[in-house]
């Protein structure tokens, strides 16, 4: 008796089998095939590649004619080579010399995502939006789940799949965005009629290890009949024919039925993403002013959670402060003591011995000097 990964029990007889082991079950941490966020945002990118790129650093700015948030906005991995306010004040440049509003895109809940910038766009006013998420799968058992029967893969989005494409009206620009990609595959299930739109549709960019699928479109009449799964099992099987072996795909939070098939597909959440539009009337370098000019890659005081700080004088390269003198108060010059002139301590004790008395009171103790080192200033104080 063996039991297959989704939990269904199989008996196979013994004189059949030739070898077996013990499959330990999956570490509890991993959901889906292992990945960072900054690799699966990398591939999330090359597979909706957008018509107009320039790098600010290491941060990749993204046009494509306003055809979706993605292909859109600011890819933030890294260090853009500036402060955090020049560096989204560049960005709302970029983005308004092209007639587009700014949009940065940031990730929450995985591995090397992007909490702390999300909290300082928030600060600075920025608004988001859209928060979607990406889940990650095995490729085989999608494979698997069907035969992919009657589904037709193209190399091309025809009329016929635009037809279905829940975005209407598509431009020259959104067929780049759609075709662009290391291996794109569409796939279509034809209609019921000639001429009619197809029945269901999908997308599906290989890029290395990784399938990524998008687009996958029913026809609500033709609902609850297995044709979304039929769409990505074609499309799996192709994309481990050229040595893929996990997937991805990105799906809205509201979207139930999608979340319960590719749940049902062996897909799990792996991290969030948020796209944030820059506020109207507002200078990101302002908000600088109190923050000591933070950079787009500062982390905060390990122990306190604060920002870092700037050096100042006060801690870097200026000379400890000097206390004052009486030369710089303008006092008389104190008349010189014992210890000023040098008398040993010995004569000094015994000095002090013959002035104590029932009369010499606080002003022998006036007169006593410490013995031991005089106590340190810290410079650079508050």
């Amino acid at each position: 008796m063996i039991t297959r990964r989704d939990g269904e029990a199989v008996r196979i007889p013994e004189n059949t089998l030739v070898a077996g082991k013990v499959v330990p079950s999956a570490p509890a941490r991993r959901r889906g095939p292992a990945a960072t966020y900054p690799e699966l945002a990398r591939v999330a990118a090359r597979a909706w590649r957008p018509v107009e790129s320039e790098r600010l650093g290491e941060w990749e700015l993204r046009a494509a004619g306003g055809f979706t948030r993605r292909a859109n906005s600011v890819l933030p991995l890294g260090d853009p080579g500036l402060p955090l306010g020049a560096a989204l004040a560049a960005v709302r440049r970029w983005y308004g010399e092209r007639g587009l509003p700014a949009y940065v895109q940031t990730a929450t809940g995985g591995e090397g995502t992007q909490e702390l910038l999300c909290a300082e766009l928030e600060r600075r006013g920025w608004v988001r939006e859209v928060t979607a998420e990406l889940w990650t799968g095995a490729l085989a058992p999608v494979a698997d789940r069907a035969e992919g029967a009657g589904v037709v893969l193209s190399r091309t989005a025809d009329e016929a799949w635009l037809a279905r494409y829940r975005r209407k009206g598509v431009s020259e620009v959104a067929l780049r965005v759609l075709g662009g990609g290391p291996s794109v595959w569409f796939a279509s299930v034809p209609g019921a009629g000639e001429g009619e739109p197809p029945a269901a549709i999908g997308r599906c960019v290989v890029d290395g290890r990784w399938a990524g699928f998008a687009a996958v479109e029913v026809d609500p009449g033709r609902r609850r009949q297995g044709l979304a799964t039929e769409v990505m099992a074609a499309l799996a099987r192709r994309a481990l024919d050229e040595g893929a072996s996990a997937a991805w795909l990105q799906v809205e939070t509201d979207n139930e039925s999608g979340r319960a098939l590719y749940r049902a597909l062996g897909f799990l959440p792996h991290h969030a993403y948020h796209h944030y539009r820059a506020p109207e009337g507002t200078d990101d370098r302002e908000a600088d002013a109190g923050t000591g000019d933070r950079s787009a890659h500062d982390e905060p005081d390990t122990d306190t959670g604060a920002p870092p700080r700037r050096n100042t004088d006060a801690h870097a390269d200026a000379p400890p402060a000097r206390q004052k003198t009486d030369a710089d108060t303008g006092a008389p010059p104190r008349p010189k003591t014992d210890a000023d002139a040098g008398v040993p301590p010995a004569r000094r004790q015994a000095d002090a011995r013959s002035r104590s008395g029932p009369d010499a009171g606080a002003a022998g103790a006036s007169h006593r000097v410490p013995e031991g080192p005089q106590a340190s200033v810290r410079s650079g104080c508050p």
